[in-house]
């Protein structure tokens, strides 16, 4: 998308939205989606695609969307950045509104949003979608000043380009290490998968480096299938320090670029700290997240289990067994979706069945995933037979034609979402 495409929407979405009368005389209803990644981009496409009466707003303040799934190989040096980033064209094609500002307040009592520029917008149903944002007093010492020097690149974007940057400015010998929070975190294995592509970039160029992992969990998901790959591939370059052996980040101090823990410090050359998590700030301006930092909701409908007619989708929610990752997003949007019209509608949602699938590239041509099926159980998802995770002792070939299956699917589901 342009800026002058960008400008253009906006204005005319303003222009539209300057008639509300008329608007709500011709359409069945108004719902906002605010947050245009994963999930809010699935979810405003599948509401208008089932209801094309229903006029269908999605608010995102930036025009370009930077996805986190291959960003790791933007840091490796293997991707560029260009191929992470989706516009909204195609989705304001299928009629849905795209207003390109950030949401300032929320109130689920009037049922209305304001945007940076003074917009109010009144809707029937509002989904959320804000991603994550980080819990900064969780870590003494971090914060977005602290971000420049130890960047966590858990947003893609310009801080997985300066990381990118600090790796190949670092002299040959140098240590680069990996801070990882304890769940609930985005995308839990993806820490590891960074690990292993860091490692091959510095096996490729930098051969006398390491990583060093330190680690708020003792153990994380696809553990084994990891571990063999990193012994396989990288020998003894990667080094991790579990919860146990003191590997929790208590504080850091960007001035000198030190990562203490519970049993030592350290200085690395490059310090890539990734800080505890919790739901984007526009969860908040809802009143829907609680003093955990994540949203409750209804498992079935994801409406918000704190503020009414308000839905929450994607890495804010507290899904239970689900993962917070861009494919469980994508699929909690389109069953929200479903959901939403099955309300207005008047009638009773039926429970869905989630699925989520998660890809580890660890170097070219070598990957593993893990695969999920979600119903609800009580007020979360919980996880149902039919998944499945790559065999451990696989031969090269599988690795190969998994790795192969990750980039089909990245194209097959932003090709889903932003057209």
């Amino acid at each position: 998308m342009t800026r002058r495409n960008a400008v253009l929407g906006i204005t005319a979405a303003a222009a539209t939205l300057a008639r509300p009368s008329i608007l709500r005389a011709q359409s069945a209803g108004r719902i906002v989606v605010v947050g245009g990644g994963f999930g809010g981009a699935a979810c405003a496409r599948a509401l208008k695609g089932a209801q094309k009466n229903t006029q269908v707003i999605l608010i995102e303040p930036n025009a370009v969307y930077t996805s986190c799934p291959f960003s790791n190989a933007v840091i490796a040096g293997l991707r560029d950045i260009e191929a992470q980033q989706f516009g909204y064209d195609k989705i304001a094609a299928d009629g849905v509104t795209v207003i390109g500002q950030a949401v300032t307040t929320i109130d689920p009592e009037r049922r209305s949003v304001v945007t940076k520029d003074g917009v109010a917008l009144p809707y029937d149903r509002l989904v959320l979608s804000p991603g994550i944002d980080f819990h900064f007093e969780a870590l003494p010492g971090y914060d977005e000043a602290a971000s420049e020097k130890m960047p966590h690149a858990w947003k893609a974007g310009a801080q997985t380009l300066l990381l990118r940057r600090q790796l190949e400015a670092m002299a040959d010998g140098g240590t680069v290490a990996i801070a990882i929070p304890a769940n609930p975190s985005r995308c839990p294995p993806a820490p590891y998968e960074r690990a292993s592509l860091i490692a091959h970039y510095l096996k490729a160029n930098k051969p006398r480096s390491k990583v060093l992992v330190l680690d708020a969990k003792d153990s994380f998901s696809q553990q084994r299938l990891f571990e063999k790959a990193w012994k396989e591939l990288y020998g003894d370059m990667i080094e991790r320090i579990g919860l146990s052996q003191g590997g929790r980040v208590t504080s850091v101090d960007p001035s000198t670029k030190t990562i203490v823990t519970e049993f030592g410090n350290y200085t690395p050359d490059v310090a890539n700290v990734i800080p505890p998590q919790r739901a984007g700030h526009v969860a908040e301006l809802a009143g829907a997240a609680d003093a955990t930092g994540w949203c409750p909701i209804d498992p079935v409908t994801f409406e918000s289990k704190l503020a009414r007619n308000v839905h929450v989708i994607g890495d804010a929610c507290l899904g239970g067994g689900i993962p917070k990752s861009a494919s469980a997003a994508s699929t909690q949007g389109k069953a929200c979706a479903a959901a939403i019209e099955a309300l207005l509608a008047g009638r009773t949602p039926e429970p869905p069945r989630l699925t989520g699938v998660c890809y580890n590239t660890v170097a070219p041509g070598y990957g593993f995933s893990l695969a999920g099926n979600y119903q609800p159980r009580g007020d979360i998802f919980a996880e149902v037979e039919g998944g499945a995770t790559s065999p451990v002792d696989a031969p090269r070939e599988l690795r190969a034609r998994e790795a192969a299956e990750a980039e089909h699917w990245f194209q097959t589901i932003t090709t889903d979402t932003f057209g």
